[in-house]
């Protein structure tokens, strides 16, 4: 009976541990892919169009109120219109495509190299912690409750006898 059991025991942990790595290893790339996917376009689209609105209606009104009332009436007017359209226009489209561009490409690349290397570490780590544990308790009790009731039976053949 010991061996069958050890037969059973041994064929589930082994599909245990390969569902377990299996599992592990397609977890972690397809979440790592999914973020990284998701957080850069979305990133990449909402800091776009944040910033254009932003940085136009900034720059388009506080810099012209800034300078009318600062400087004299000719300055004020030139510089205002200048500045508030050319630095807009730059900035929302430089910052834009910089974001769009280069945090998504590192935030992506960071994201799936961390997520990939932590979901694999920590669910093999913990799949191996959480079965041995559960084994060795398993174990324990099962064996004690074997041996204590192997025990009880032949102490009360041997009294009976």
């Amino acid at each position: 009976m010991s061996v069958c059991l050890s037969i059973y025991l041994s064929a589930y942990l082994s599909i245990y541990l390969c569902l377990s790595i299996y599992l592990s290893i397609y977890l972690s790339v397809c979440i790592s892919i999914y973020l990284s996917v998701y957080l850069s376009v979305c990133l990449s689209v909402c800091i776009s169009i944040y910033l254009s609105i932003y940085l136009s209606v900034y720059l388009s009104v506080c810099l012209s109120i800034r300078l009318s009332i600062y400087l004299s009436t000719c300055l004020s007017t030139y510089l205002s219109l200048c500045l508030s359209i050319y630095l807009s226009v730059y900035l929302s489209i430089y910052v834009s495509i910089y974001l769009s561009v280069c945090l998504s490409i590192r935030i992506s690349i960071c994201l799936f190299i961390c997520l990939s290397i932590y979901l694999s570490v920590y669910l093999s780590v913990c799949l191996y912690i959480y079965l041995s544990i559960y084994l060795s308790v398993y174990l324990c009790i099962y064996l004690s409750l074997y041996l204590s009731t192997y025990l009880c039976v032949c102490v009360c053949v041997c009294v009976c006898v």
